[in-house]
């Protein structure tokens, strides 16, 4: 199986741990976030990884180098001149999925992400449901929140209680840098109560807000629709090919441990997490 690292980005929450490394060199009880996420891929079968790096590409290459690469093939995709963000820096990496014409399913995951999910039971459901990709999503708060509907599939989205949903390529005109989506409402608090109001009509009662955790499940199969190009996020492909009633369906990652490790205080709370509950 192969898989992704998304790994090029500046790291700029991290400061001032992330001035002279790379965010996936930064340490998490002496081991450094990238070694984290290899061993937990290399533990669910995957035996071929390509990262993408920018900041700090050269330490990355040496780092890989020390440890032989972890004893399986890794490649790096250089984002040099400019990072690409998620889906240009997929986008740049598809060749290392589209060798042998393989359709065999990936995954794609942030290195600055500390999990349990169980990647086995994510690659059956994605399996299961012949979806383009599967997303690894839980109820939590957050200010950027994915809509999905009753069959678990991708619908919309939430930013800042502002909901935008997926359209038809035949709707009215969406929303500025993502032409598949058109805002419904934004939520605003009651005066009066704890309950949300929408500004211009109900919220659509059917669409389950849920916040992404970083990891995918893709088909490769998904490559070849990836029309976006330079910098762009892969939420943007997948609201668009949602809205042209292709599958992007959720994988509820609930009763999972999860942990964004964006900044320094993140860290000190994973570490204590390590010492005291969490088995990875």
């Amino acid at each position: 199986m192969k898989a992704m690292i998304l790994a090029a980005g500046l790291g700029t929450r991290l400061r001032p741990l992330t001035d002279n490394i790379p965010k996936a060199l930064v340490e998490l009880n002496g081991r450094t976030l990238l070694e984290i996420t290899i061993d937990r891929l290399k533990s669910f079968g995957v035996t071929e990884i390509i990262v993408n790096v920018h900041h700090h590409a050269e330490k990355v290459a040496a780092f890989l180098k020390s440890k032989n690469n972890f004893g399986i093939r890794i490649e790096l995709s250089r984002e040099d001149g400019l990072l690409l963000d998620t889906g240009g820096g997929l986008k740049k990496a598809a060749w290392f999925f589209q060798e042998e014409n393989s359709d065999e399913p990936f995954l794609l995951h942030n290195v600055d992400v500390l999990t349990t999910i169980d990647f086995r039971q994510m690659l059956a459901a994605h399996k299961k449901s012949s979806a383009l990709a599967t997303l690894a999503v839980q109820e939590r708060p957050s200010s950027r929140q994915l809509l999905f509907d009753q069959n678990n599939l991708l619908a919309g989205r939430r930013i800042n209680n502002v909901d935008t949903l997926a359209s038809s390529p035949n709707s009215a005109p969406g929303s500025v840098g993502t032409p598949a989506c058109v805002p419904v409402a934004q939520a605003e608090s009651h005066p009066t109560s704890n309950l949300l109001a929408a500004e211009h009509h109900p919220l659509p009662t059917a669409h389950h807000p849920l916040a992404f955790s970083g990891i995918h499940v893709i088909s490769p199969r998904l490559l070849p629709l990836i029309t976006e190009s330079g910098v762009f996020s892969i939420i943007d492909t997948y609201l668009r090919l949602a809205a042209s009633n292709e599958k992007i369906s959720a994988f509820r990652a609930d009763s999972f441990y999860w942990r964004d490790l964006g900044r320094p205080e993140d860290l000190t709370q994973a570490a204590n997490d390590l010492q005291s509950k969490v088995r990875l």
